[in-house]
């Protein structure tokens, strides 16, 4: 049985920096692709990052480029969300997600409960 367990979100100010962590059971982040969303109130879920099989590849959602990184430790079987230069507009919950298939892109079929993440202004 897959599970992933999120944590680390908070409130925090605009500017700031958070860590968001996703404990994964059931199966080895390094053998599938796994993905960070997030959904704020009246929106659709978006995906705003993802990290292939082989780590080689990512996807980035425009909104968050170059300030969070998607990775992950093999060792501890964990996937992170390094969020920098957090925004007001990036208040979401966060959820991780994995898939079965090869591409960043598409359906994903295990998700985690989420994580709250507040940006004050």
């Amino acid at each position: 049985q897959v599970q992933l367990v999120e944590s680390g979100g908070g409130l925090v100010q605009a500017g700031g920096s958070l860590r968001l962590s996703c404990a994964v059971s059931g199966r080895t982040v390094s053998g599938y692709v796994m993905g960070w969303f997030r959904q704020a109130p009246g929106t659709v879920r978006e995906l705003v990052g993802a990290l292939s099989r082989s780590a080689f590849n990512t996807y980035y959602a425009d909104s968050v480029k170059g300030r969070f990184t998607i990775s992950r430790d093999n060792t501890k079987n964990t996937v992170y969300l390094q969020m920098n230069s957090l925004k007001p507009e990036d208040t979401a919950v966060y959820y991780c997600a994995t898939r079965d298939g090869y591409a960043l892109l598409g359906g994903y079929d295990y998700w985690g409960q989420g994580t709250q993440v507040t940006v004050s202004s």
